[in-house]
């Protein structure tokens, strides 16, 4: 007998047939899940409806089923890489005014597609707590925004759910861009002009950052000509090109310079691999941060701050029940990331093992040849000796963003990943700790209250108490510390991200450590938000105080610093990195970012090898 079909299935697909064809792409696959809405490529996941439809499901799932169509007929990712804003928040902003861009030319196009925008416009907006906000912090901007811009395109007022919230924000927006706004409809179908406005717009609203004044300028030098931004792309891309050419000859001049140098510049590049004189360590590594009194990063206070040990937020009985259910979701995951981290292991064995010297005439005797000498007794004894190995000390700190962006699925990831990794570089000798960072609080916490019984002064910098968690110390066995990483799991825990100050703690625990070789992986799905300190500060406050600490890690201290972004581009911040989209992908990064940077000094440490015995010869 054939089972009854559900009354939602042929809603879905009459809603997939929808979305197909406004989209224009008939390949376009669209999916029903529990999980977030989104979409990527030819991908569009779209909110499941329940067995029993309501008009919240049917709502919901028609407007995010066509906004994701218009956003995909009438959008180009690459005019939108090319404006959006580097400042998260800025570029948050910028994206909202651009889809309720695509958004109404589908509403002035057809009168059912609108009903269904803001019919599920409203219903995600609710579900986000919007309609319960009564002051502007509660209120994200990017949503009031997207509203306000939508209202000018389309003549359509928000809904009336939402419109308290819309109208805390009005005033600001339409005072200091008010001309702005009125200026989008001219560019609706123009995505170029479009977001040259939507930038003027954010500068006017003191949401633009360094980037954004740079590419104003240009607009304005260029607008009478309408193809002088893409000829100003190309020389800025062919200008990149040049420098980068330039550095590179910098770098094979550099190699010459190797080749050509004497006995004694070789043997002291040999003393830098292996073993560096402690005497030139200190000085790489004291001048990272040695000036950051003169960055302008501030503050408010420290008093409420706290590094603590991760044993030390939880009772042992939930810790242990948290690391239980841990335990349970590594079998989805292990099979992947135990082959990659196996193969990390082999290459860490093969460094340690592969240098022996053989058929000698003293040294340590070879059992592997001993037969030889049952056979014939006039062979004479074989001895073997170890020779200087190229695999130098290690200590490898994986420093995770405990923010509340990862909760779900990518933290219990992460989690996953910094397990099996953590045990398989402990199998083969290297040193690993793993850290995380998050806040003591949402919007403030007790700095906050300090702040405003101070009487709120100006330009109080960092408003929030960090918490610097540490799950596992760099010295503490494998076995004693696997407990801790079940404390990602537990609710609550993840708050707010401030990466830069993050970054230099784990940057002073590593750099502090006797080995001879760091390396500082960080995993975050984003750049550093905190509401508290962007609510008082620019909007790019946090991100600009990161941008000068890398640059301090990357360009001052001998710590190898990579990154792996999930869902968001990292690459714009670190030199190493790269940018995963789903969190299943996380654990073969981690393992292929480990596998290149020992694969690395591999080579390095062969090359100089080999120019010593050409030499010698």
């Amino acid at each position: 007998m054939v089972k009854p079909e559900s009354p939602s299935e042929p809603f879905k697909r009459a809603v997939s047939v929808a979305v197909r064809s406004l989209a224009g792409e008939p390949e376009l696959e669209v999916s029903y899940s529990s999980e977030p809405p989104g979409l990527k490529g030819l991908k569009a996941r779209l909110p499941s409806p329940a067995r029993n439809l309501s008009a919240r499901d049917i709502a919901l799932v028609r407007g995010t089923g066509d906004a994701y169509a218009l956003r995909k007929a009438y959008h180009d990712e690459k005019i939108n890489a090319q404006f959006r804003p580097a400042s998260v928040e800025s570029a948050a902003l910028f994206e909202a005014a651009e889809q309720a861009r695509v958004e109404a030319i589908g509403s002035l196009a057809m009168k059912g597609v609108a009903a269904n925008l803001t019919a599920g416009l409203e219903q995600r907006l609710l579900n986000r707590g919007l309609g319960k906000a009564h002051a502007r912090e509660e209120a994200p901007l990017a949503d009031v925004l997207g509203l306000i811009v939508r209202e000018h395109l389309t003549g359509e007022k928000p809904p009336a759910t939402l419109a308290p919230a819309v109208d805390l924000w009005r005033p600001f927006i339409e005072e200091r861009a008010g001309k702005d706004l009125d200026r989008l409809g001219m560019a609706l179908r123009d995505q170029k002009a479009f977001a040259r406005l939507t930038r003027t717009l954010l500068n006017h609203l003191a949401f633009g950052d360094e980037t954004d004044a740079d590419q104003s300028s240009e607009n304005e030098a260029e607008g009478e000509s309408p193809d002088g931004t893409n000829e100003g792309d190309q020389q800025e891309a062919r200008e990149e090109g040049e420098t980068a050419s330039s550095e590179s000859a910098d770098a094979a001049e550099d190699g010459e310079e190797v080749e050509s140098d004497g006995e004694a510049d070789l043997s002291e590049e040999m003393a830098d691999a292996a073993e560096p004189e402690e005497g030139a360590r200190p000085q790489r590594n004291e001048a990272p941060f040695s000036h950051q009194d003169e960055w302008g990063y501030k503050v408010f206070t420290t008093e409420f701050d706290e590094e603590i040990a991760a044993a030390d937020l939880c009772e042992p009985e939930e810790l242990a029940r948290l690391r239980h259910f841990l335990d349970q979701q590594l079998s989805s995951l292990q099979g992947v990331v135990a082959r990659l981290a196996n193969k990390l292991q082999r290459l860490l064995m093969a460094q340690q093992n592969r240098h022996w010297e053989y058929d000698l005439e003293e040294g340590m005797l070879d059992a592997s040849r001993l037969p030889r000498i049952v056979i014939d007794p006039m062979y004479p004894l074989s001895f073997k000796r170890e020779k200087d190995t190229s695999f130098r000390d290690t200590v490898v700190t994986l420093l995770l963003d405990n923010s509340g962006s990862m909760r779900g699925r990518p933290i219990m990831v992460a989690a996953m990943c910094a397990d099996i990794l953590g045990r398989t570089l402990e199998r083969v000798g290297v040193k690993t700790e793993i850290l995380g960072f998050t806040t003591r609080a949402w919007k403030g916490g007790q700095s906050r209250e300090q702040w405003l019984a101070a009487g709120k002064p100006q330009h109080p910098g960092r408003l929030n108490d960090l918490r610097h968690i540490v799950y596992k110390a760099a010295d503490e066995p494998w076995r004693r510390a696997k407990q801790n990483l079940g404390l990602m799991m537990r609710e609550g825990l993840l708050k707010e991200n401030i990466d830069g100050e993050a970054l230099t703690w784990a940057h002073n625990r590593i750099i502090a450590r006797p080995e001879q070789r760091k390396i500082l992986m960080v995993i975050s799905d984003g750049a550093p938000v905190d509401d508290s300190t962007l609510s008082v500060n620019a909007g790019n406050y946090l991100e600009k105080h990161l941008r000068r600490v890398i640059e301090e890690i990357e360009t001052r201290s001998s710590v190898e610093l990579t990154a792996i972004g999930i869902g968001h581009d990292v690459t714009r911040y670190y030199q190493k990195a790269v940018t995963i989209v789903d969190a299943e992908q996380l654990g073969g990064a981690m393992t292929e970012q480990l596998i290149s940077l020992f694969a690395e000094d591999t080579r390095q440490t062969d090359r100089l090898a080999g120019r010593r015995r050409r030499r010698a010869a």
